[in-house]
């Protein structure tokens, strides 16, 4: 495509966009554009939105992007690459992705959502590598785009939600040899970080489709590969929560402490699983103000 065809593409696409349900002003980019998308094998899946716990979900997503939402107001100079979570199945784009990322642009950060690839054997010969690829590329992505957006590169980081989380996580402790590839600081929302035998199995099943090798599940046990190298963390779960349960945060925020990384963590005593943005009558709803808060109060 040329320069000019993609100038005209982006500004189409942004206008669709500015008149569209979202009041806030956003871009959409393709991931792996003019690039071959790694991992990659040639299907005939059709990605497609349906509901899903009450909110719409993609299912099939084979063509990943980045939407990036410009911070309005005072600008912190910060930004975050938002990973919906999903189990790996589909992508809670909406209120784990698009809605967070409003929140977090009207208070003066750059929140970029990405939408990955669902690794699935029909699409991939290597499905497992397919998320943490698309992850690390949103992350260079945005970082190409610090002048446009004015952000400080060196201040990127990752935000994820429940199997979002688990990837920001793996994210954050499998270092690239790429620097713009690793993220400064890890925001994760009711995420999995502990390899139990239930954890496991949901990787074999729905990430790796087969046995993990024993050195696959040495990388796995994500515990262990907490070190001083290790990115700030901002933690939220809630004690309720019966599909990743509060140790998954717990267990994490007592690794970094141990390594002296700054962490914080929030607790709820109600939520369950999958709240987003959260809810006022059990206070979930808080979290977004104190991630903002943490996050403009830390030099990361």
């Amino acid at each position: 495509m040329s320069k000019m065809k993609k100038a005209v593409h982006f500004c189409l696409l942004s206008l669709f966009l500015l008149c569209g349900k979202g009041t806030e002003a956003q871009e959409v980019y393709p991931l792996w554009e003019e690039r071959e998308k790694p991992f990659y094998k040639e299907n005939d899946l059709k990605e497609y939105q349906e509901e899903f716990w009450e909110t719409l979900c993609l299912f099939n997503v084979t063509d990943p992007t980045l939407t990036v939402y410009r911070a309005k107001g005072p600008n912190s100079g910060k930004a975050v690459v938002i990973i919906p979570g999903g189990g790996y199945e589909l992508v809670a784009i909406h209120h784990e992705g698009y809605d967070v990322a409003e929140a977090l642009a009207s208070q003066g950060i750059t929140a970029a959502v990405l939408k990955y690839r669902i690794p699935n054997p029909e699409s991939s010969d290597q499905p497992e590598r397919v998320p943490l690829t698309d992850a690390r590329r949103a992350l260079e992505l945005l970082r190409e785009m610090a002048d446009t957006y004015h952000f400080d590169p060196g201040k990127v980081g990752v935000l994820g939600f429940s199997a979002g989380s688990h990837l920001a996580t793996v994210a954050s402790l499998w270092k690239s040899d790429k620097h713009e590839e690793n993220p400064n600081f890890s925001a994760l929302i009711y995420g999995v970080t502990h390899l139990s035998d239930t954890n496991l199995k949901w990787l074999e099943e729905r990430l790796y489709f087969r046995k993990l090798t024993d050195h696959e599940i040495s990388q796995n046990r994500l515990l262990d590969l907490v070190s001083k190298n290790t990115p700030p963390a901002f933690l939220v779960h809630a004690y309720d929560d019966d599909v990743c349960l509060v140790e998954e945060t717990t267990l994490y925020a007592q690794r970094l402490k141990e390594h002296d990384i700054p962490v914080e963590t929030h607790l709820f005593s109600k939520g369950g699983h999958g709240f987003g943005l959260g809810r006022k009558e059990d206070g979930t709803d808080q979290w977004i103000n104190l991630f903002v808060n943490w996050l403009k109060s830390n030099t990361l």
